[in-house]
């Protein structure tokens, strides 16, 4: 039995007519009386009562029209499913994020975006410093995530970069260099450092380092802080000051202060990060839209870039 014969045999049932049904289908009587007659020998008893009026359904016909009318119905949900699924409509996805991306307007824009237009993927989200998402890609537990790796650390993975971030200063409220409007990295000479470690993320580490010794100097590093958020919470308890992303900035944490950079200053670049080859449908969407948006927004604000 093949699904065609299904679909005469309703024709057929639906119109009780057998001229009709053909005509509905697009064919000629005599070859849909044979397929129904071939479906009849299959099934082992007749399924219409014909009669010179037109036909009438047999308790078989009643049984298999039903039956008829729910597997064309899987057939075609189960078609509409996998075409959904090529396109990445339906699925999962393993987005994740370093602690300082987590505060992007972008990032968090990019990933709002597509569960607006993909709302029956599932999205699973992990916030990571970049050396652990790494991990996860080569342990295949991730399918894409916004980081900032330094050169080479990205291996075989597919790179997508967006529009590199200013970096700011954060001090401490009352500084000294908080009453300036932006601060030279050359004023920073001597300061004491709160950074993010560079086991836990090179890329952002190197810039900051590379700038300072471009200004003249090379930062005296009093602490590490574990996590982006930390790092702020050090600088308003005084212990030093940072570089830092400036989305950073809309960390709105009493007694810090956030400046901009004198001229020439670090930036901290971004870049999605993706399994290279064979990867699911979703992930080829969801970085189709992050790059669409990276073209029509400014990183920094999430909002259009203007014309």
């Amino acid at each position: 039995m093949e699904l065609r014969h299904l679909r005469y045999f309703l024709a057929v049932a639906e119109e009780l007519h057998f001229t009709r049904a053909a005509a509905r289908l697009g064919m000629a009587q005599p070859p849909l009386s044979q397929q129904i007659q071939q479906l009849e020998r299959e099934v082992g008893a007749p399924l219409f009562h014909r009669s010179g009026r037109g036909v009438a359904l047999t308790e078989a016909g009643r049984q298999l029209a039903g039956d008829a009318r729910e597997i064309l119905r899987l057939t075609e949900a189960a078609l509409a499913g996998a075409r959904r699924a090529a396109r990445g409509e339906t699925g999962t996805i393993r987005i994740g994020f370093t602690a300082s991306a987590s505060f992007n307007p972008f990032v968090i824009g990019s990933i709002r975006d597509y569960r607006a237009a993909f709302p029956d993927v599932e999205v699973v989200l992990t916030e990571e410093n970049t050396a652990n998402l790494l991990a996860l890609f080569r342990t295949r537990r991730l399918d894409a995530a916004f980081l900032r790796p330094a050169d080479g650390e990205a291996g075989d993975l597919a790179g997508h970069d967006l529009p590199a971030e200013p970096m700011m200063v954060a001090l401490p409220h009352g500084h000294r260099l908080a009453a300036l409007e932006a601060v030279p990295l050359a004023a920073l000479a001597g300061e004491t450092f709160i950074l993010y470690p560079r086991r836990n993320g090179r890329g952002l580490f190197d810039a900051i380092m590379q700038a300072c010794r471009a200004a003249g100097f090379s930062p005296r590093i009093g602490q590490e802080a574990p996590q982006m958020a930390s790092t702020v919470n050090l600088i308003a308890a005084g212990i030093g000051i940072s570089i830092v992303p400036a989305s950073m900035s809309h960390i709105r944490t009493l007694g810090v202060t956030y400046r901009p950079i004198d001229g020439d200053g670090p930036v901290a670049a971004m870049s999605l990060l993706s399994q290279d080859g064979d990867s699911p449908a979703t992930v080829a969407a969801f970085v189709a839209l992050v790059t669409r948006r990276a073209g029509d927004t400014d990183l920094g604000t999430d909002r259009p870039k203007s014309v």
